[in-house]
């Protein structure tokens, strides 16, 4: 095999998840050219990492050199021996396909199984409808037909030195460095509103855990949940609890300053997963979303779930009362992020290279 192309997942916490699958495949072939296609941020993501020889960016609302007709014409140039599709899109298998790539390998949905050579079945339920799967399961699935084992479950992350001495910055400016642990919380949910745990329940547990712990905590952000970290920082009102908000904010930034922290507290998003791709203990916080599509088997992780009539729902937005975010108690939280602490002590990695 010489040259292999991964369309790797358009979602931040996906990407992650494909990463033991991803890096099977380079350990499998050492000697293949190996190619990412991926939208800008999924490459930030993945930024730092050894595996791919190249990063063609597709993203159909780009520049026109990520679009479509580039991007098969880059990967004409390549002679891709097999594509390996990590998306379900038509869009994928039809660039795929239009670039020649010999073989092309992917889960037989949205009417693409004429566009495929290597056709997967996903999990169905008794009724014929989609079982809610782990997809990380389901990624290493995919690339089973090149002849990879089990690429296993470990996710894994890597930070560049940039990344690095911003955080450097972060916790000399936020005087971070003094505390024994510091805590991350992230209240992003780029899913939808109702993803989200209400921003005072943050605040709340924040406070307690600065009081009782005496440790520092840092609200991380992406550029659209700034508003929200500062309310956080604003309601709790300790010294030590301070956000990313007025930060120059980026993935590469998020991804450094969770991994020298001694536990993250997190909704369901992209974050979450970066935790334990830096083997970081974790407590997920989980609303309209089946826990069964996005686990991952990782040791350090609390998975919290409310259980409500009306979910999970998949709703982006709460058409009602937002009972499975709101009965989610500040208390019940509070004692899975110590339960954590207590079992997986600090590692005192927070400046390691």
């Amino acid at each position: 095999m010489r040259s292999i192309a991964l369309f790797l997942p358009n979602w931040i916490g996906d990407v992650v998840m494909a990463t033991p699958a991803i890096r099977a495949v380079r350990e499998q072939y050492p000697n293949a050219r190996l190619i990412s296609v991926c939208k800008p941020y999924v490459a930030a993501t993945l930024e730092g990492a050894p595996w791919f020889d190249e990063v063609i960016l597709f993203d159909k609302k780009g520049p026109r050199e990520r679009r479509e007709v580039e991007v098969i014409r880059r990967l004409r140039r390549e002679r891709v021996d097999a594509a390996v599709l990590f998306p379900n899109s038509f869009r994928a298998a039809t660039v795929a396909a239009l670039a020649r790539c010999r073989r092309r390998i992917g889960f037989n949905r949205y009417g693409r199984g004429l566009l495929l050579t290597d056709k997967l079945e996903q999990v169905r339920n008794e009724t014929g409808g989609f079982k809610p799967h782990p997809m990380i399961v389901d990624y290493n699935r995919l690339v089973a037909p090149l002849g990879v084992p089990d690429p296993g479950h470990r996710m894994g992350l890597f930070t560049t030195p940039t990344d690095e001495r911003e955080a450097d910055q972060i916790w000399t400016e936020y005087g971070l460095n003094r505390y024994d642990e510091v805590i991350a919380l992230n209240s992003s949910g780029a899913f939808g509103a109702a993803k989200l745990w209400p921003t005072e329940y943050f605040a709340d547990l924040a406070s307690k855990l600065a009081d009782r712990r005496k440790c520092g905590v840092l609200v991380v952000c992406g550029p659209n949940e700034r508003v929200i970290a500062r309310e956080i920082v604003h309601l709790a009102s300790r010294k030590g609890i301070v956000s990313l908000a007025d930060r120059p904010v980026s993935i590469g930034l998020t991804k450094a300053c969770i991994r020298r922290t001694d536990l993250l507290v997190t909704t369901d998003s992209g974050p979450r997963h970066f935790a334990a791709a830096f083997d970081r203990p974790v407590v997920s916080l989980f609303g309209p979303t089946f826990i069964d599509w996005t686990e991952t088997y990782f040791p350090k992780g609390i998975n919290l779930q409310k259980k409500v009539p009306c979910g999970p729902c998949q709703l982006r937005v709460c058409p009602l009362e937002h009972q499975c975010m709101t009965e989610l108690t500040v208390p019940e939280v509070l004692a899975a992020s110590e339960d954590l602490l207590t079992r997986f002590p600090t590692s005192r990695m927070r400046h390691a290279s």
